[in-house]
């Protein structure tokens, strides 16, 4: 028996090693896990989820990217100036091609800026960019894009992936990728084959990206294995997973962002047909104690829809039921719950028991939690809460999305009736048209605000602060920084540590 043991480790080792030579992983390469689906880093629709945005960043490059600190660089624009009045954005575009030869011109740049736009029709970012008038080709590698009011922020809107320009059905990116299996292995393209200077050893200063999208328990199962070094896209239903990581295994990250954080309201039935229900609902949750249960430091809870203290933000609009307790708020909400009972007439009798509502939340231990404390905070005003399997047919959804620039305008056009997530309000809606069109800044902050108050009265998102985004980061990691987008490019990691 002793004599057999040498034996059957060896074979062990051996069978290990023909498993690793079985697989498509490539230890030699950074490994990445990106909370979500399998599929997600090979979509090509126009809603892509977090995997599916960092791939397509990486292949298809737009005027401007971001960087690992979330700051505005050049991409297939080398340089760029605003005019005094804030209407106009000049490009130049760097010297290079496109990726299958074609020499890149402002011509099929505006082309390609064209064709990006159309592909976003009908969704909350064309509203965003709204203020787009003209695309013109100046010179030849000269390119202007006019506006028809001041938008401050549309260099950081031209470069979400969205805005990545494709050429011949190819995009003009930094990174190629090739499918293998699962695994979505990104390589970096060496700069001369763009028609840009090449850089010396360019092989030996960097690496392959292997990007795979796993459900949240399996990504961090896979850093706390040595897997992947580092893991993106987590949110709040993954969040206790996250008490998993030993600290010499790498740190948590926490990007501070802020967005929409809440639930909205889905239907116009039964209780919820009445704003004034539909603000019993809001009054009774105890926002510190929601999020309490996670350990998140630094984070804010608001009543607000829009983040407080943005710019453009004129400080009119306050938190709600600033002067009442949480007893007095909940005191005021049951009442309103007691009394539409008899209101209710024989659909719904008076002593039917406690009203019952159906909240859908993405699957995990922390949308458990989340669910548990609004669970009890229902039930102090008589609302009995129950989970729902899907977002269409329940009464509530969560709602969990990061700001892509920081203004009010974001928050608003993510919860405008175009965008047809839930319930809206129309005259919400009229007021951010108008303001659309209003070239003075002044103005058009208080038709913002004006929007706000009126979404805000019609009582159809339950604000409750700003959304967590966190990820796990081995200890050696470069080319990885926390930031307000919550974006963490794929070029910059793919350098190897001097």
């Amino acid at each position: 028996m002793l004599t057999k043991r040498p034996a059957l480790r060896l074979m062990a080792v051996l069978a290990g090693l023909s498993l690793v030579s079985c697989s498509s992983y490539d230890n030699s390469a950074f490994g990445v896990a990106v909370v979500g689906s399998a599929e997600d880093p090979f979509a090509h629709d126009t809603h892509l989820a977090a995997a599916g945005q960092l791939v397509r960043a990486a292949t298809v490059e737009g005027l401007v990217a971001f960087d690992e600190a979330g700051r505005v660089i050049p991409a297939l624009a080398d340089r760029w100036i605003v005019t005094d009045d804030g209407q106009s954005y000049i490009f130049r575009l760097r010297e290079g091609s496109w990726e299958n030869g074609d020499p890149l011109t402002a011509e099929s740049a505006r082309k390609a800026i064209r064709a990006a736009l159309k592909t976003l029709d009908n969704t909350p970012l064309a509203l965003d960019l709204g203020g787009i008038e003209e695309i013109r080709a100046m010179a030849g590698r000269v390119i202007e894009i006019r506006l028809n009011r001041p938008m401050p922020y549309l260099l950081q809107l031209l470069a979400q992936p969205e805005l990545g320009l494709e050429h011949g059905n190819k995009g003009g990116g930094s990174m190629t990728i090739a499918r293998s299996g699962k695994l979505a292995a990104l390589t970096p393209i060496e700069p001369s084959r763009l028609g840009l200077p090449g850089i010396e050893n360019w092989a030996e200063r960097t690496r392959k990206i292997q990007l795979r999208a796993l459900p949240g328990p399996a990504a961090v199962a896979a850093f706390n294995d040595g897997e992947v070094d580092l893991v993106l896209g987590g949110r709040i239903q993954d969040f206790m997973l996250t008490r998993s990581v030993g600290i010499l295994r790498g740190t948590i990250q926490i990007d501070p962002v802020v967005g929409l954080f809440g639930l909205q309201v889905m239907t116009d039935k039964g209780f919820l047909a009445v704003p004034a229900n539909r603000e019993a609902l809001a009054m009774a949750i105890d926002r510190p104690a929601l999020i309490a249960p996670f350990g998140v430091g630094g984070w804010s809870p608001t009543t607000r829809i829009v983040t407080p203290s943005l710019d453009g933000d004129l400080g009119t609009i306050g938190e709600r039921w600033a002067e009442q307790s949480l007893e007095d708020r909940r005191a005021v909400a049951a009442a309103r719950v007691r009394a539409w009972r008899p209101l209710a007439g024989a659909k719904v009798p008076a002593d039917a028991g406690p009203v019952r509502l159906h909240a859908w939340l993405p699957e995990g231990g922390g949308s458990q939690l989340l669910f548990n404390r609004l669970l009890a905070d229902f039930a102090t005003i008589g609302v009995k809460l129950e989970r729902a399997p899907e977002a269409d047919g329940a009464d509530l959804a969560l709602v969990d999305d990061v700001a892509r620039y920081p203004r009010a305008a974001w928050y608003l056009n993510r919860l405008s009736c175009r965008d047809g997530r839930g319930l809206c309000s129309q005259d919400a809606d009229a007021r951010i048209a108008e303001a659309a069109n209003a070239v003075n800044p002044v103005q058009r902050a208080a038709l913002l605000t004006e929007a706000e108050a009126e979404l805000t009265a019609s009582n159809v998102f339950i604000p409750f602060g700003t959304p967590i985004r966190w990820s796990l980061v081995r200890g050696s990691v470069d080319g990885f920084a926390a930031n307000a987008w919550g974006w963490h490019p794929l070029m910059p990691l793919s350098w190897l540590p001097k």
